[in-house]
């Protein structure tokens, strides 16, 4: 091979600095590509973290929701239940009414006692 077409063939790749990036394109290809694949990873991590802090905030905020629903039903089942006291007591006043009655006019036993 003649070393004009040597330098030419040199030379159309970029000169010195075509052998340079060539020379270390060779030396480093390893390393180049485990440094990209790091990178890659690294990004992938980064977006599943980002991923997971969305999706945890989301279930923070559904527990929230879903607490403040269970404090609302508390408080609803605890105005039923003294109503249903309320409703019991005023049934049972009743019934000690209806056995306390008295049918016979004047009876002193009654309660409150009355003319009748």
């Amino acid at each position: 091979m003649d070393l004009n077409i040597l330098l030419t063939i040199v030379t159309t790749f970029g000169g010195l600095e075509g052998v340079k990036w060539l020379v270390q394109y060779l030396a480093n290809r390893k390393t180049n590509k485990r440094k990209e694949e790091a990178d890659a990873t690294g990004m992938e991590i980064a977006n599943k973290q980002k991923q997971v802090d969305w999706l945890e905030s989301r279930l923070l905020e559904r527990d929230k929701k879903v607490d403040s629903l269970y404090i609302e039903l508390r408080q609803e089942q605890e105005k039923t239940m003294q109503q249903t006291d309320q409703i019991n007591k005023l049934n049972l006043a009743l019934m000690e009414a209806g056995i306390k009655r008295c049918d016979i006019r004047g009876c002193d036993r009654r309660q409150p006692p009355s003319e009748y």
